[in-house]
């Protein structure tokens, strides 16, 4: 018997396949368990971990893509059961015609099975006896081969109960944990995102700060100016009084943006037109004929302290122009004139507005320069109706002192505009510092390299020591620690404009080896990349007891413009360091 019944449930697998799901069942609760595990460590941490939230979010998906193969597993089982069910339906009335059949035939076979062995005839009686004997077999394996079905059947139905059970349990603890997952998730965005408001506010400070620094600055925008250049030129010959020094040299005064007046006078020395100097410095339109009775209305105060409620027709008001020395060559001051007049008619819309007096519009002056009539004076009357412009209108033909070897498209003060640039402003292209400093058109301007900044203590020069450069580099590895204690790293030698504490050298390296960082005390060396197609400082090198540090170029002059000592500031995108 228990042979018979091994083949049925042999034959019965056969039939229909049973799917196992115990051990997928149980891979979906552990599943569940490691995201109660990560939720958990993500709850009871400062910031959860951008990584961790993304397994998390990943192992989420892998237990819904389970459940979902599940769930259509389980259909394809309720319907094998269904079938099986259909079927049993089917072969019931056959069933119970075998039942009869077999207990008839049973009887019959052992009433004369006897009779069949005692006949004359044994041949015929073996026949007969086989015959009956397989009628009865057949019957009973029938019989049990149902029996067999009906027992799986109800297993399978059974054990997929079970599944079901087990299936919706697991997919309530996983929807469970998922809306507690959203809601940790929830809690540290906008934990993040009220750390990334303070940061912004943070840094929107800093930058105010440092605009501040370099405005008191007060950098020569016009190439008339009196105004000194480099506190530390390097050919000056003036000490700080120790050694090593360190000094911060930029290129060119912002703005950058336009035409640099030093790099007009350097290409009219070398004989190019005032057509061709203005049409290196804008992409626009040299236009004649342009209507000269316009009129221009000047309110407000120069640097000279005159006041102006003046209307001057634009031909007169550029002899009140007091943009660019009357001495310097002639093509230089035409292209400085109709760069004016181009700018004054665009500001103003063809005269329809007002414009300042001052060096934020353009320099003017009571007096005009014709009586007698100068360089200046002749280059306006020379280019009467000459403007720049795009579209049949007057540019804003923005010019500066000096670039600095460049000109740029857009800088921090003055957004891109379709007539502006970016170019190398030399004769023959940069591969170096040296190659800048000799080929620039603009490098004869005072203003040229400069370290912008001093202190009377130091012999009036912006050289810096080996542990104040140290310091701005402990600055920049704790604040890239923690964004948070920008505030707390302003300059030592002024009030913190943000109300607290400031942090001195001492107190930042505690602030940093708190944080694991390594300190340096001392710096030996600064080393410079630099983008000299683009006119860029990419990285700085730094070298001192604490090793070496690499930062990119624009965070370490943002940094080391809050934090430098006294006025002393980097004012440009490339910049260089010299070391006495």
């Amino acid at each position: 018997m228990r042979r018979t019944c091994f083949f049925l449930l042999l034959f019965i697998s056969l039939l229909i396949t049973p799917r196992v799901f115990a051990s997928e069942l149980d891979d979906i609760n552990n599943q569940i368990n490691e995201i109660r595990t990560l939720l958990e460590g993500s709850k009871s941490a400062t910031k959860p971990l951008e990584e961790t939230l993304s397994k998390v979010e990943a192992d989420f998906k892998a237990v819904e893509n389970n459940i979902s193969s599940m769930e259509t597993d389980i259909g394809i089982k309720q319907r094998e059961i269904s079938d099986g069910e259909k079927k049993l339906g089917e072969e019931k009335g056959v069933f119970d015609i075998r039942v009869r059949s077999y207990y008839k035939n049973s009887r019959h076979f052992l009433g004369n099975s006897i009779g069949y062995f005692v006949s004359n005839n044994v041949t015929e009686a073996v026949r007969k006896y086989f015959y009956q004997q397989r009628i009865v077999q057949k019957d009973r394996d029938a019989i049990l081969k149902t029996a067999f079905f009906i027992t799986k059947l109800e297993e399978k139905k059974n054990t997929l109960q079970q599944e079901q059970s087990k299936l919706s349990e697991a997919k309530k603890q996983l929807d469970e944990q998922k809306k507690f997952y959203e809601s940790e998730v929830g809690k540290a965005k906008n934990y993040q995102s009220g750390l990334e408001k303070q940061i912004s506010e943070l840094v929107a400070q800093q930058q105010t700060l440092i605009a501040q620094r370099l405005s008191a600055l007060s950098l020569p925008q016009s190439a008339y100016t009196s105004s000194n250049g480099c506190s530390s030129d390097l050919t000056n010959g003036r000490s700080p009084g120790f050694s090593p020094s360190f000094g911060f040299f930029t290129f060119g005064v912002p703005h950058r943006v336009g035409m640099s007046q030093y790099g007009a006078k350097g290409r009219a020395e070398a004989g190019q037109s005032a057509e061709q100097i203005l049409k290196f410095y804008y992409n626009a339109d040299y236009t004649t004929g342009y209507d000269t009775g316009i009129n221009i209305h000047v309110v407000g105060s120069n640097e000279y302290g005159e006041s102006f409620d003046n209307n001057w027709n634009i031909e007169e008001y550029l002899q009140h122009v007091y943009e660019m020395p009357s001495a310097w060559p002639q093509e230089s001051l035409k292209a400085q004139v109709i760069a004016a007049r181009s700018y004054v008619l665009s500001y103003t819309g063809n005269g329809s507005s007002e414009i300042c007096p001052n060096q934020h519009c353009q320099v003017v002056k009571q007096t005009a320069h014709n009586n007698p009539c100068d360089g200046w004076c002749q280059a306006v009357r020379d280019t009467a109706g000459i403007v720049m412009t795009s579209g049949g209108s007057p540019i804003s033909a923005y010019f500066s002192s000096t670039a600095g070897g460049y000109i740029y498209s857009s800088s921090s003060s003055i957004s891109s505009r379709a007539w502006t640039k970016n170019a190398q402003d030399g004769n023959g292209s940069y591969g170096s510092f040296d190659n800048v400093r000799n080929n620039a058109y603009d490098k004869e301007s005072p203003w040229f390299y400069c370290d912008w900044g001093s202190r009377p203590s130091y012999g009036g020069t912006a050289w810096m020591k080996s542990e104040e450069v140290a310091d701005i580099v402990n600055v920049l590895l704790l604040t890239q620690k923690d964004q948070s204690t920008i505030a707390n790293v302003y300059q030592v030698d002024a009030p913190n404009p943000a109300g607290k504490d400031t942090w001195d050298t001492n107190r930042v390296k505690d602030e940093l080896k708190n944080r694991g960082g390594s300190p340096f005390s001392s710096v030996s060396s600064v080393g410079i990349n630099a983008d000299f197609g683009g006119g860029v400082t990419t990285s700085v090198v730094i070298n001192g007891d604490a090793g070496t540090q690499t930062f990119s170029g624009d965070v370490f002059k943002t940094y080391f413009n809050q934090r430098a000592p006294a006025n002393i500031q980097i004012v440009g995108p490339l910049f260089n360091v010299e070391r006495r």
